[in-house]
């Protein structure tokens, strides 16, 4: 793989999966430019990358709509452009329906999916104009399945990958690939800043993801499916894969499972 002289822009990118994905791409001779809310852990992203000199921040909250405009303009006058655009920027939710208060699926919602597509919209025109550039999309298995206490979640990466499939339909002619990969499990903090169901963070850890595959395997795995442009990937465990299969071969039978595994 070579990502030399291709700019990409990765949302989420303070920790976790957004970190790996940073650290694999700087590896692969990319410009990268790094945002999140955090800039302090983005400045340390940026350290540990290969050639940081080539390494951009640029803070980004995804649910403050109003500022993509500018950060997009800021963000393609680093590199002279911008060739791959990353949404990996969300939050997660650990809480059962009946409890969470409506408030909680509209913030999940606001930053997973409208964040998500806003971004996206303001990046598409110079994609266009150029008749190139590369979404990508970090879904979730919760984008193909639904489980106990990931209602909202699920809900929202199941939103991006209808409008996403739309989306590549309608780019075609364009020459602008759309790429959705759903991770399973992985070793992150996306437990602990989940939401419960009055919006406050989860602050614990569960046991699938304390027992997921590393960030940094993930990265690996994502970037040669980013290369190859394809259009959708799973990148899991095994029982994580065939719960997809399951849900679309034997829906009864994943059902069943569903309900009765312990889901933390």
């Amino acid at each position: 793989m070579n990502f030399h002289n291709k700019t990409v822009w990765i949302t989420g990118a303070s920790s976790g999966i957004g970190k790996g994905l940073a650290l694999a791409f700087a590896d692969n001779g990319a410009n990268v430019i790094l945002s999140a809310r955090n800039e302090k852990n983005l400045k340390e992203v940026k350290s540990a990358c290969k050639n940081p000199d080539k390494v951009k921040i640029l803070p980004l909250d995804l649910a403050d709509f109003s500022s993509f405009q500018e950060k997009a303009k800021i963000a393609n006058s680093f590199f002279n452009g911008i060739d791959i655009l990353v949404n990996n920027g969300g939050i997660s939710q650990r809480s059962y329906a009946v409890d969470t208060e409506l408030k909680v699926d509209q913030q999940i919602f606001e930053v997973n999916y409208f964040g998500t597509i806003a971004l996206t919209k303001i990046v598409l025109p110079y994609f266009i104009s150029k008749k190139q550039g590369q979404i990508v999309v970090i879904s979730s298995i919760m984008g193909k399945l639904g489980t106990p206490l990931r209602s909202a979640y699920a809900a929202s990466k199941h939103a991006l990958h209808g409008f996403f499939d739309s989306l590549r339909a309608e780019l075609y002619n364009d020459h602008i690939a759309v790429t959705i990969i759903c991770p399973g499990y992985v070793n992150t903090n996306v437990s602990k800043n989940a939401l419960t169901a009055d919006g406050s963070k989860h602050n614990l850890d569960d046991e699938g993801n304390a027992n997921g595959m590393s960030a940094d395997t993930f990265a690996k795995k994502a970037l040669k499916i980013i290369y190859k442009e394809k259009q959708e990937a799973i990148i899991a465990g095994t029982k994580e894969t065939m719960a997809v299969y399951l849900k679309r071969f034997f829906p009864s039978i994943l059902a069943k499972v569903v309900r009765k595994v312990n889901v933390t």
